[in-house]
């Protein structure tokens, strides 16, 4: 990248490599918090969450629907291994409805199953409004 003003974002998925670009800046869950990268960022490796990947190119903004795994950044390459990375244009409210509803009628009995159905909720909660505000 000439002089540092652009990141390499690399999303990889189980499936496949779905992005590999270069990008300004770019935002994403982890499992703590959210984060923003710029060029210059110091090395970072951590574990990723449920919600928006926001990107910044010149060719504009476009946002992703990430759902945990990993990052790393190592000089100018972002790469993030997801378990899945869904275009935001593409999320269904319904379809987020109806995973939270099945979120929330899970019957946890340990720790273990209430923490899981804690997170599914939490996760169909951000795809809901991802969906409801991106279209």
């Amino acid at each position: 990248m000439a002089g540092g003003d652009n990141l390499r974002l690399i999303v990889v998925t189980p499936e496949r490599t779905l992005l590999d670009e270069p990008v300004a800046a770019l935002r994403f869950p982890l499992y703590d918090g959210d984060i923003g990268i710029l060029p210059g960022r110091l090395p970072l490796i951590g574990r990723l969450g449920a919600g928006e990947l926001h990107i910044q190119s010149s060719a504009g903004t476009s946002n992703y629907f990430v759902d945990g795994g990993f990052v790393q950044v190592l000089g100018a390459n972002v790469t993030l291994l997801t378990d899945r990375a869904i275009p935001a244009k593409e999320l269904s409210a319904q379809e987020a409805e109806k995973q939270l509803a099945a979120a929330i009628a899970k019957v946890a009995k340990t720790d273990e199953e209430i923490d899981a159905k804690f997170a599914e909720q939490q996760r169909a909660r951000k795809m809901l409004h991802m969906a409801i505000h991106s279209h």
